[in-house]
């Protein structure tokens, strides 16, 4: 090894030095400022090096460099000493492994998931879906277990609240094969609809005549929870209980345990159907099982419940404690889009049963992590076309699901691309119904759009609901369903605070805000006139001689810009006092204007109003989103959707767009990421997202209409 010295004047001087002489992977030993400039101790593995100090590299300059400063003695002295700690590390690190966690290039975020037990395809899934950003940190690293977190938990549906499931009237039947713990758990369960309702509304029913002390095990849970018990044959249907049950609101029935094998699971789950009632069926999956049997128990029973006319989307997860590692069953889980209730992790009855938390669930499975870093590859029990089109379709699920969760009134907007699927003599009707629903989202402002055609075409862009972060929501608001004039306008958005405007309102829409105390910036030309220090003056007049001084960041067009402002108190010709403003549009690299804007806001509302100048630049480019949008749909639809459902459908995936476009927190980049996976590299991030949203919607509407998968798949 060896240890050079390197000056410069600044530190990317001195580290243009350091990647010249030694190379990218430099590591840097230590560093200082001296009075001349920046000192570094920087090293590479490589024995040819001269270990004398380097001769700093300089560009061809006019006068001699000065000569480089003598490092002092401390300098030196602490430079040894890391030099010498970071050669034990290296020489700790160059010892054979002795298991855990490897610190090596090829620990990766598969292998992180491998290691905990996930199957290979969700490890493959999830690791082409690492941003980035992230995919250049360790595996461990806090940010990307955060991102890990969240894929799985994303990946892992529970049931939310007890309420919906206790509270529902009807029979619910426990299923799954022998030991997995089904009469146990029949007694929790019941013992918390006790709880909650009382003894006189429950009952219970078993039909296991084969396991020796099953009907006696169940009774004296009855007897504690003083409710009543019957027993029913094992080939004896279910429906032939009805009339003695009818006095009962919540019927649980514990079945016998069948193999997956025994083709006599179909027979009992039809047996369960029989009556008018309906009969929810719920698997119960042993947590310590293998994972190979785990997939087969979810497979065959989910294939009996079909061929018996019923679904099986419900698990309960038993034997919580006994389990070596967690992840291999939730991967199944997630694969098999299972919806967890309950997980239990005892005898005790109820104490031993606790609502299912995914993210607690998700923090137990990463949390174990085993030797071998082989994934498990999974049974070939269904056709490998399945399993991969399953894993698509599970990815737009996903996709969509953190959009509803994302985006304001993403759902409302999917709902009106459904209409494009019905006759088209009830577009209109039914699209009039979901704007009606607009209210539904949760606004804090609008961007109201001008009030003439969008060039090009025959409409006018709708006017953007904005959620509490200044986000553009995704249900937009068509202009042709508002009243005329601006007052009325914007009286009837009475729940939105801010108003960001295209034009000065006239003086008493302008009093009436004023009165309301409402947010507003009104975009104007530079032949505005004001007055300010007495004297008339047009805006751009006013501003000729000004320089901007203070900056902001901005996402202008699909850019990364520069909005940098200059602002002065002003008053109109009747007396009331504004800001004006004026902003340049820069590219922050060129320093190049790319844009200039004017805005009038209230004097009152101070120079805190600018985040809604970058508010306001942000949404202009929906326009010509939504423009595009609109083409691309007309160009598929053939002409057979309504205009205004079209404009409705483009304008929401415009906002879409928009609002992952200009959102920085770190859930917006990770969604973003994974959103434009599904489009074509563009040269605007802007055109691209909108690309991913039309074809992550066009996909799902797609699947809607085989009718493959319902609409619910997707909730």
């Amino acid at each position: 090894m060896s240890v050079r010295r390197f000056v410069g004047a600044n530190s990317r001087d001195v580290m243009r030095q350091v990647r010249e002489t030694l190379g990218d992977d430099a590591l840097i030993v230590a560093n200082r400022r001296t009075d001349t400039g920046v000192e570094i101790l920087a090293m590479a593995d490589d024995a040819a090096l001269d270990t004398a100090p380097a001769v700093p590299a300089q560009a061809p300059a006019p006068a001699p460099a000065p000569a480089a400063p003598s490092a002092s003695p401390a300098f030196e002295e602490l430079s040894a000493q890391l030099l010498r700690e970071m050669q034990d590390m290296r020489a700790l690190l160059a010892r054979p492994s002795q298991g855990g966690a490897s610190a090596t290039p090829d620990f990766t975020v598969t292998t992180l998931l491998a290691r905990a037990g996930f199957g290979a395809e969700l490890c493959e899934e999830i690791a082409c879906a690492l941003p980035a950003t992230l995919a250049a940190l360790p595996p461990r690293d806090d940010q990307v277990l955060a991102w890990l977190h969240r894929q799985l938990e994303a990946r892992l549906s529970v049931l939310e609240a007890e309420d919906t499931f206790f509270d529902r009237p009807g029979i619910v039947a426990l299923v799954g094969p022998t030991g997995v713990g089904k009469t146990t758990t029949t007694a929790k369960l019941a013992a918390r609809f006790v709880m909650r309702h009382g003894t006189e509304q429950v009952a219970l029913v078993t039909t296991d005549s084969f396991r020796i002390g099953a009907h006696e095990q169940l009774r004296i849970y009855a007897r504690l929870l003083d409710a009543p018990m019957y027993a029913l044959d094992a080939e004896q249907p279910v429906n032939e209980l009805l009339d003695r049950l009818n006095d009962k609101r919540w019927v649980i029935v514990d079945t016998v345990g069948m193999s997956q094998r025994d083709q006599r699971v179909i027979t009992q789950i039809d047996q369960l159907q029989g009556g008018d009632s309906s009969v929810r069926l719920v698997l119960v999956l042993n947590a310590a099982s293998q994972p190979e049997t785990l997939e087969e128990v979810v497979l065959r029973y989910r294939q009996a419940a079909r061929a018996a006319g019923a679904t099986l989307d419900d698990c309960i997860i038993t034997k919580q404690d006994e389990a070596g590692r967690l992840a291999p069953l939730l991967d199944i889980v997630m694969r098999f889009g299972l919806r967890v209730l309950f997980c239990s992790h005892g005898q005790q009855v109820p104490e031993d049963m606790a609502l299912a938390d995914r993210r607690a669930l998700v923090e137990q499975a990463l949390r174990t992590q085993a030797d071998d870093a082989r994934a498990w590859p999974g049974t070939a029990l269904a056709p490998r076309w399945s399993q991969e089109m399953l894993g698509q379709g599970r990815r737009l699920s996903l996709l969509l699901g953190r959009l509803r969760e994302r985006v304001e009134g993403f759902a409302l907007l999917e709902t009106a691309w459904d209409i494009a699927a019905l006759p088209a003599v009830l577009h209109d009707q039914r699209l009039d119904e979901i704007a009606a629903r607009a209210d539904d989202q949760e606004v804090l402002g609008i961007h109201w759009a001008p009030r003439r055609n969008v060039r090009g075409v025959e409409w006018s862009m709708p006017d953007l609901a904005l959620d509490a972060d200044g986000h553009p929501c995704a249900l937009a608001l068509l202009q042709h369903r508002q009243s005329a004039g601006w007052q009325p306008r914007i009286a009837a958005q009475a729940r939105a605070a801010v108003h960001l405007l295209p034009t000065l309102v006239d003086a008493p829409t302008q009093d009436w805000l004023e009165a309301e105390r409402l947010t507003w910036v009104s975009q104007v030309s530079g032949s505005q006139r004001v007055y300010w220090q007495g004297q008339r003056y047009a805006l751009a007049a006013l501003f000729a001689e000004s320089r901007p001084s203070h900056h902001v960041g901005v996402r202008f067009k699909g850019q990364a810009l520069q909005l940098w402002s200059v602002h002065a108190e002003v008053a109109d010709g009747d007396g009331r006092r504004h800001l004006a403003w004026y902003g340049e549009i820069r590219d922050p690299e060129s320093a190049k204007r790319v844009a200039k804007r004017y805005w009038l806001t209230p004097a009152r509302l101070g120079i805190e109003v600018e985040s809604l100048l970058v508010t306001q630049l942000q949404g202009e480019a929906s326009v010509a989103l939504a423009k595009r949008a609109w083409q691309a749909l007309k160009a598929a639809d053939g002409g057979e959707t309504s205009p205004q459902v079209r404009l409705a459908m483009a304008a929401g995936a415009a906002a879409v767009a928009a609002h992952l476009d200009g959102a920085e927190d770190d859930t917006a980049r990770a969604l973003r990421e994974d959103v434009m996976r599904l489009g074509r590299a563009r040269a605007r991030r802007d055109t691209a997202l909108l690309d991913a949203v039309m074809h992550l919607l066009m996909t799902r509407d797609a699947i809607r209409q085989l009718g493959s998968v319902g609409r619910e798949a997707f909730a």
